[in-house]
């Protein structure tokens, strides 16, 4: 029993480790997001940034806001590939670190590029979000409602719970990743990945267009209830009580516009 022990505690430690590493990468870009953000506070639309500059920074806020919740999928995708080789000490173990790390390293790169690739459709939401801030802001009160609206409606609908039921449950997915094969398997497992989670968290990301791309508490909030959703037993009730309350706030922004404050001018530029 104290050798089986043993070797359990053994098999943990590297996926602790690369937990870990994966937590101080989040908190890495969290710290430079708040950098970025504090030179552009009260900025709507696409900030003044190029398609070219904003990719970049709409990459780095997703890492902050998504890896801590695509941590523990990670970490047992470590646990079980083939080939990562088994913990252990010496050169041996050296390599087998050094393989698991590869292989996390290439699904992160994976996973980021999903959803990088999305920062293009959101740059043109931004754009136009800040088109309309600036020249017809009784559309862009309607934008906010119907951003909030569809972001509620879509928490609620039934291929947001599919969707976040693979997220919550990866076992049957990495069951089919065994059987990739290749020099890019790692990529396209982060891939494969990514698009479920793009798939059940998109329209949370959609709220930041009208809050502001840059709102470091919107931020803060959408990340906590992403993880919330994928780790926490009552997950999914809690986003749906999140969908209800963002309904909530379409309706209020009717009345209320600076609810939306990414869609929202401010009075000096309506002056």
């Amino acid at each position: 029993m104290q050798v089986n022990g043993s070797a359990q505690l053994a098999a943990r430690s590297p996926a602790r480790r690369e937990a870990a590493l994966l937590l101080i990468a989040a908190a890495g870009a969290w710290a430079a997001t708040v950098a970025i953000a504090r030179g552009m506070a009260g900025m709507t639309g696409t900030m003044g940034l190029g398609l070219v500059a904003f990719v970049p920074v709409w990459t780095l806020m997703m890492a902050a806001m998504m890896l801590p919740s695509v941590t523990p999928t990670a970490t047992l995708y470590a646990r079980t590939i083939p080939g990562a080789g088994a913990p252990g000490s010496g050169a041996a173990g050296r390599r087998a670190a050094g393989r698991r790390a590869a292989r996390i390293t290439g699904l992160v790169v994976g996973y980021l590029g999903v959803w990088a690739a999305a920062g293009l459709p959101a740059y043109g939401l931004a754009w136009l979000a800040g088109w309309l801030t600036g020249w017809h802001p009784g559309a862009a009160h309607i934008a906010a409602v119907a951003v909030f609206a569809v972001a509620g409606a879509y928490q609620l609908s039934r291929l947001k719970d599919r969707c976040l039921a693979r997220c919550r449950s990866p076992l049957g997915l990495l069951l089919h990743y065994g059987s990739y094969r290749g020099r890019f398997r790692d990529l396209r497992v982060g891939a494969h990945h990514g698009g479920y989670c793009l798939s059940c968290c998109w329209a949370l990301m959609v709220i930041l267009i009208a809050v502001g791309v840059m709102n470091v508490a919107a931020m803060v909030g959408l990340a906590a209830l992403v993880l919330i959703e994928k780790t926490w037993t009552w997950g999914p009730a809690a986003g749906r009580l999140a969908g209800t309350a963002v309904l909530a706030l379409a309706v209020a922004t009717i009345w209320f516009p600076w609810l939306a404050p990414g869609l929202h001018a401010a009075p000096a530029m309506m002056s």
